[in-house]
C-alpha cells in the first residue's frame, strides 16, 4: 500500500504554467460573484442547462446515450427511464441534483462516496452498488487493430477501502489546516480516486461528480452555470492523456501529478471564460435578432440550434428558430442538414 501523506506537496514548487492557472480561476471567480449579484434570475436560466450538458456528457464518454429529447425529459420533468442507459443516466442526474442541492453536508468521507454511488446505480438492480469492488479491475486500452494493453493496475479489492479512506482523511487534513491551495488539493483527490479505481463500475463518472462537490465546497461555482463534464467529452483524449502520464509511479509514491493538475486547471478556467461569454448575452438586453447574432459571433464553423440556444438561457426555443431562419433569409447564415442534423455557419 503506498503512502497517502499530502504533506509532500505543501513544500512543492509549483511552475510558472500551474501558478498562473490558479491566479487566473481566482480571478473569474471573483468576476462570477459579481456577474451572480447583478442578475441571479437570468442566470439561473443557465443553470438546467448545464445539468443537462453534464449528464449527457458524463455518460456519452462512458458510452452510456439516449435521445436529446430523452436527456431532457430525465433531467427537466424526472420521468421514468426506458432501459439500462437511462437506468444510468437517472441515476446521474440523481447525484448531481444533490450535489448542487446540499454539497455543503456532503463531507468527504468513504461513507458518503459510497451513499452516492449507491445513489447513481438507485433506478438499477446493482449488487454491487455503494460498495468498493469485489474483483481486481485494470485501465486498459483497445487499439484499432483491436488488441487491448493494460495501462495501469489499481490496489486489489482488499486494499481499496483503506486507501479511499486515506486519501480522504488527508484530503480533509490539508484543507481543514489550510496546508495547501485547494486548486492544487482537489485535482490531486480526483488522481488518487481514479487510480484507486474503487468501484466495478462507474468510476469514472464518479470522479466528474466528486470533482464538482470537491469545486463547491471550495467556493468555486462554475460547474453550476457551465457543464465541467462537457468540456471533458469534448477533448477527452485530453483527458485520458493526462490521466496515463500521471500514473507513472503512482504505487510507489513517485508520480507526477503535473499533468493531471494542469488539465483540471485549464478545463476550470475554461469553464469560467464560457460562463463570462454567456453573461455578456444576458447582461445585454437587446431583441431576440440581435442576441442570436452576438450568439453566432461566438461560434467557429458549424454550430446547432441547440449551441445558440445554450449561450442564449433567456429566450425561447421558438424565439432561437425564429432568430436563426431571419439570418439565413438576410444571407448572414448558411443552413445544411435535415431533422436533428441540422447545422448553421456563419458567411459574414
Amino acid at each position: 500500500m503506498r503512502n497517502f501523506n499530502y504533506a509532500k506537496i505543501r513544500d512543492q514548487k509549483w511552475d510558472s504554467e500551474v501558478l498562473s492557472l490558479i491566479a487566473a480561476i481566482y480571478k473569474e471567480a471573483g468576476k462570477q460573484e459579481l456577474y451572480l449579484k447583478q442578475r441571479p434570475d437570468d442566470l439561473e436560466k443557465l443553470v438546467e442547462i448545464a445539468k443537462i450538458q453534464s449528464t449527457e456528457s458524463s455518460n456519452a464518454i462512458e458510452g452510456i446515450v439516449t435521445t436529446n429529447t430523452r436527456i431532457r425529459q430525465l433531467v427537466e420533468e424526472k420521468t421514468t427511464p426506458r432501459n439500462r442507459d437511462e437506468q444510468e443516466i437517472a441515476g446521474y442526474r440523481d447525484v448531481l441534483n444533490i450535489i448542487h442541492d446540499s454539497f455543503d453536508t456532503i463531507p468527504i468521507t468513504q461513507n458518503y462516496i459510497l451513499q452516492l454511488h449507491k445513489i447513481l446505480y438507485s433506478h438499477m438492480n446493482n449488487p454491487m452498488a455503494g460498495k468498493t469492488k469485489n474483483v481486481q479491475n485494470y485501465i486498459s486500452a483497445t487499439y484499432p487493430d483491436g488488441h487491448t494493453e493494460t495501462l495501469f493496475t489499481p490496489p486489489s479489492p482488499f486494499e481499496t477501502p483503506q486507501a479511499l479512506d486515506c486519501i480522504c482523511n488527508e484530503y480533509n487534513r490539508v484543507i481543514g489546516n489550510n496546508e495547501v491551495e485547494p486548486l492544487i488539493v482537489i485535482p490531486i483527490f480526483i488522481h488518487d480516486f481514479l487510480c484507486i479505481h474503487p468501484f466495478n463500475d462507474g468510476n469514472g463518472r464518479m470522479s466528474r461528480l466528486l470533482t464538482t462537490l470537491l469545486l463547491y465546497r471550495n467556493g468555486f461555482y462554475v460547474g453550476k452555470y457551465i457543464s465541467l463534464e462537457a468540456k471533458i467529452a469534448q477533448h477527452k483524449d485530453l483527458y485520458y492523456n493526462a490521466l496515463h502520464d500521471a500514473q507513472h509511479g503512482w504505487h510507489e509514491g513517485t508520480e507526477d501529478a503535473v499533468p493531471f493538475i494542469k488539465y483540471l486547471l485549464g478545463t476550470i478556467l475554461a469553464a469560467y471564460r464560457d460562463f463570462e461569454d454567456r453573461f455578456a448575452l444576458v447582461e445585454t438586453k437587446l431583441p431576440a435578432l440581435e442576441t442570436v447574432r452576438l450568439a453566432t459571433q461566438q461560434k467557429i464553423g458549424r454550430f446547432s440550434k441547440q449551441d445558440i440556444r445554450e449561450l442564449c438561457p433567456a429566450l425561447s426555443l421558438s424565439s432561437v428558430e425564429g432568430a436563426l431562419r431571419k439570418m439565413v433569409a438576410l444571407g448572414e447564415l448558411k443552413r445544411e442538414g435535415n431533422g436533428r442534423n441540422i447545422r448553421y455557419y456563419r458567411l459574414k
